[in-house]
């Protein structure tokens, strides 16, 4: 989403370059083109000359450290106004009642029946028993999509399809939870294409029935101010307690996450990406500010890799690299849990140095399917034991997963050299001795 924005803050920040300290002009220069590459961005400009000037005041009269140049330096400023920006710290969602209630609210098409799917997954996997309540009324089928979404995270939904009364459905699931132990009742809304009275009536009376621990506005990223600006006015009635992010992952400028905050004073909880249950994080605006500045998000993606990876499975390979057994089975193990982990390009994005790099390059999710073709088109023998693996195993295996005999060549040849990579480490005695061998400056 920020890639636009990304390369515009890179260029504003060369014109620092091999200057060996700051000064008002250099200063004012590279403000100035990073309010522009926001404005651009579609950052509401009132904010836009805040941040920059905010950044500038605070370059000004700086010392500049000997080991830190004058764009280092701003860089610093500007991921730090960036992060408060965008509220400065994680917010958290509140539980709280028997059931908790959590009401989603937001316009048609911003994504608010998928969201609820996604965040009954999210909070089941921390342990929590979520019912999902269908409560809108108006959009055909909105009742069976989110029948259909609680069934693929197995979760409870409580509709009452022929009942045109929202309020009195999102009580009767309250009723249904208490009787069937669910701790947390998500209560999906209907929407509109523009913000109307009818609309703000209806979402306000379930507020006041439901008296829910958290309101959550859902917002279509994709839709910049006029996001904001529909955040506002649904504020002004509703008051509610955090905003969603949905859409990301679109071919956005990224205004709407940047200007959210600052102008309707109500944290973002949640972004949202793509169609699948679990393409949901909390919002970190210091990771998200490292990110669009190319500085990379490693703790989200050691997150990711804990939230992915079993432990069993992980102490179970370790033991059989020890072993030096390592063969295709435990490499398809690997692919599998790191497809878990969601889409390679945002996965590569998140290490520092390689966002740029990857920017252009075209890796989606069917990246390892000829891999995983390959791999399958394999006896159980073949394996176990790829060195039995000849020429006329070769075309098989090719004509089986519809590939080539040289992309079957290039895994084996691949695989071969991981495996002697393993060995060696092995013989240094495993991975951690191994990389305390390779200091130069011992312990």
């Amino acid at each position: 989403m920020f890639d636009n924005l990304s390369y515009k803050l890179e260029k504003a920040f060369q014109t620092l370059k091999g200057q060996g300290k700051i000064t008002e002009i250099n200063v004012a220069t590279t403000a100035k083109e990073i309010r522009k590459a926001l404005i651009d961005a579609d950052v509401n400009y009132k904010v836009a000359k805040e941040v920059t000037d905010e950044i500038r005041n605070k370059a000004l009269g700086q010392d500049v450290l000997t080991s830190v140049s004058p764009g280092q330096l701003l860089i610093k400023i500007t991921n730090d106004e960036l992060t408060r920006l965008m509220g400065g710290q994680a917010a958290d969602i509140r539980i709280e009642g028997n059931p908790a209630v959590i009401l989603i609210a937001g316009l048609q098409g911003s994504g608010k029946t998928t969201f609820s799917g996604k965040l009954a997954a999210y909070l089941k996997k921390q342990g929590r028993s979520v019912l999902l309540a269908a409560c809108d009324i108006y959009r055909p089928a909105a009742i069976d999509q989110l029948k259909v979404l609680g069934q693929q995270v197995g979760v409870d939904v409580y509709a009452e399809p022929d009942n045109r009364d929202a309020v009195k459905i999102a009580t009767a699931a309250l009723e249904y939870a208490k009787k069937n132990n669910h701790r947390i009742v998500i209560v999906d809304t209907a929407g509109r294409l523009a913000v109307d009275e009818e609309m703000m009536n209806e979402i306000s009376r379930l507020k006041e029935s439901l008296k829910p621990s958290e309101t959550l506005f859902v917002v279509d990223s994709m839709t910049g101010q006029d996001a904001v600006n529909t955040a506002k006015a649904f504020n002004e009635r509703l008051d509610f307690d955090g905003v969603v992010l949905t859409k990301l992952d679109g071919d956005t400028r990224g205004g709407a996450a940047l200007s959210i905050r600052r102008v309707v004073d109500k944290p973002i909880k949640f972004v949202s990406t793509g169609e699948k249950m679990d393409a949901i994080d909390r919002f970190h605006p210091d990771r998200m500010a490292s990110r669009i500045l190319g500085m990379g998000d490693v703790v989200t993606l050691v997150e990711k890799a804990q939230d992915a990876f079993d432990q069993e499975e992980a102490k179970r390979l370790n033991r059989r690299i020890r072993k030096n057994q390592f063969d295709f089975n435990d490499f398809l193990s690997q692919i599998e849990q790191v497809k878990k982990m969601g889409n390679m390009k945002d996965l590569l994005g998140m290490i520092p140095g390689l966002g740029k790099a990857v920017k252009d390059v075209n890796i989606d999710d069917d990246s390892f399917k000829p891999i995983e073709a390959i791999i399958r088109s394999m006896t159980p023998k073949e394996r176990e034991n790829p060195d039995i693996i000849n020429g006329s195993r070769k075309n098989r295996i090719a004509k089986g997963s519809g590939t080539t005999v040289t992309e079957v060549n290039q895994l084996l040849k691949q695989f071969n050299e991981m495996r002697k990579m393993m060995k060696t480490m092995n013989k240094m005695g495993g991975p951690r001795r191994a990389l305390s061998s390779l200091n130069p400056f011992g312990r």
